[in-house]
């Protein structure tokens, strides 16, 4: 049922009640890139990714923990990765949400959930890593900055610094949905 503001007269009704109480629903989004070559895959990760809707506002819940058969999609640093919404989006506004880029317990980076599109999300890689060190991968050069792809943020061009098995996204989101 669509959502339909509240106004002098209305009653409470089963189906009113169900258009503004949010019920959890799962999601698979699809993984893509920005320019829609080197296309990742999942794989056999593990996808723990939830939405709910309360009146036009869309919460959700974006939890991956990539396996061992997963492709990272190679595009390199220029070809950012995406991930789609469960619902579109009213506009493309800056920050719908935040999440962790976890490595191991104590190698992690902040990244903004942005959306580049009313379909879509980006990570934007956020300043500072926990241990306090630059955001640059692992103390080297590069990956320190900027959209989140096959190689950021753990590129360094030193072995085993890319993004593997058992690393994972995870993060929190909520927007205005379009009507």
């Amino acid at each position: 049922m669509p959502y339909e503001p509240w106004q002098p007269g209305l009653r409470i009704t089963a189906n009113r009640m169900l258009s503004i109480s949010p019920t959890w629903t799962d999601w698979v989004p699809t993984w893509t890139t920005s320019t829609g070559v080197n296309t990742p895959s999942f794989g056999n990760a593990t996808l723990a990714c939830r939405y709910a809707v309360s009146a036009t506002t869309c919460f959700g819940m974006f939890d991956v923990i990539f396996g061992s058969t997963t492709n990272f999609g190679g595009g390199g640093s220029g070809d950012n990765w995406r991930f789609s919404l469960p619902l579109a989006a009213a506009s493309a506004v800056s920050v719908i949400g935040f999440c962790e880029l976890n490595k191991s317990t104590n190698k992690r980076h902040q990244a903004r959930m942005r959306l580049t599109t009313t379909t879509a999300f980006e990570l934007e890689l956020d300043t500072g890593a926990p241990d306090g060190l630059d955001t640059t991968a692992d103390g080297a050069t590069g990956g320190g900055k900027g959209l989140i792809d096959a190689v950021s943020p753990w590129s360094s061009g030193v072995a085993g610094t890319t993004w593997a098995s058992g690393y994972s996204i995870r993060g929190t989101f909520q927007y205005e949905i379009a009507n």
